[in-house]
């Protein structure tokens, strides 16, 4: 395995945990209706977890109120269920037909603490990072050390591998900020 492969496989790895602290930031509620919270909501259907976005449609008539529209009207108590047991805060209300997600407004107290849940999810990106940068240097050095790469190939490669750390720890940390920004909005 060359350096380069090295290198190549870890950005491909520190991209996706970039995006996957992308996706976990979106997760977070801000007080405005969004799809993409409930997105990552498993469903008890049928004795087996099921993700909520293949059992039901969405919508969002007004800024606040998220409409979920089952395929199949028996799993409306498995999905309320999945609502109420989630760490969204939100109470469902069921008029047989759709489900309503009514977004209170966030007070000071509720954004603190999300905020607080997004810095904790951007720093299991950023440990993700460093666990890809991590494995990659050892394989490095494992190289180095079979004598397939030089000494000075190992340094270049060592900062380079470096380059793509920080510069994906900053895309993780712009993603923070967005969202802080986001929860900050009254």
């Amino acid at each position: 395995m060359a350096v380069k492969e090295v290198l190549r496989d870890a950005d491909q790895k520190m991209r996706a945990a970039a995006s996957v602290t992308q996706e976990e930031l979106s997760s977070i509620r801000t007080g405005r209706a969004n799809p993409k919270l409930i997105d990552r909501l498993t469903v008890e259907y049928y004795g087996s977890p099921v993700p909520l976005n293949q059992l039901a449609s969405f919508s969002v008539p007004e800024s606040r109120m998220l409409v979920i529209q089952p395929f199949d009207r028996t799993a409306m108590g498995s999905i309320e269920k999945a609502i109420m047991s989630s760490d969204l805060g939100l109470t469902p209300s069921n008029d047989g037909n759709v489900i309503r997600l009514a977004f209170p407004a966030l007070t000071e107290e509720r954004r603190r603490d999300l905020v607080k849940v997004a810095h904790q999810r951007a720093e299991d990106g950023r440990v993700a990072v460093r666990n890809v940068r991590r494995h990659a240097k050892e394989t490095m050095e494992r190289l180095e050390k079979d004598h397939d790469i030089s000494e000075d190939d190992l340094r270049r490669s060592e900062k380079e591998l470096q380059r793509l750390t920080d510069q994906y720890v900053v895309e993780i940390d712009k993603i923070l900020a967005r969202k802080e920004e986001e929860l900050g909005e009254v």
